[in-house]
């Protein structure tokens, strides 16, 4: 784990940083990639005023993200989460992560949902180990849910 990543609210001066290192990595995953289909990315803190989004920094500069928005009553839902290539695999992912999850306890949500698509082992795998159980599949994605105060009771 790199103790000197430091996971900081998103500002409005990271906007490009942020979109361009969320759009290499989906075009890393799906090849070429469409980023008109992200019409999120291009105001974030617009888009994200509900919730909280987040930066994970590494010697001065922006190496993965993270964010958490209301999804129902007492449920929040994760999205945008990304790490850039070269820092992938060394527990990034998993510090953005655990600081999302903390905070959406701080906030008082019981769950957090989220979702990937079906054919992302390495996402899927990260997330089974990190606790959070699929619940269905829908639409070629998985849907996940990681109850926050009782993490081992099923669903009902």
């Amino acid at each position: 784990m790199f103790s000197n990543v430091t996971i900081k609210h998103f500002q409005p001066e990271d906007q490009a940083t942020v979109m361009n290192l969320i759009l290499a990595g989906l075009a890393e995953h799906w090849g070429e990639f469409d980023s008109s289909k992200n019409p999120d990315l291009n105001d974030i803190t617009s888009t994200y005023a509900s919730g909280a989004f987040f930066v994970a920094w590494f010697k001065g500069e922006i190496v993965g993200t993270g964010a958490l928005i209301p999804h129902s009553a007492g449920i929040a839902q994760i999205v945008r989460m990304s790490v850039a290539q070269a820092m992938r695999r060394k527990r990034v992912g998993t510090q953005i992560l655990h600081h999302l999850i903390q905070y959406a306890k701080d906030y008082g949500y019981q769950k957090i949902v989220l979702e990937t698509t079906k054919d992302w082992h390495e996402a899927i795998d990260f997330y089974l180990h990190n606790n959070f159980r699929i619940t269905h599949f829908r639409d070629g994605d998985v849907h996940f849910v990681l109850d926050l105060f009782n993490p081992d009771k099923p669903d009902t």
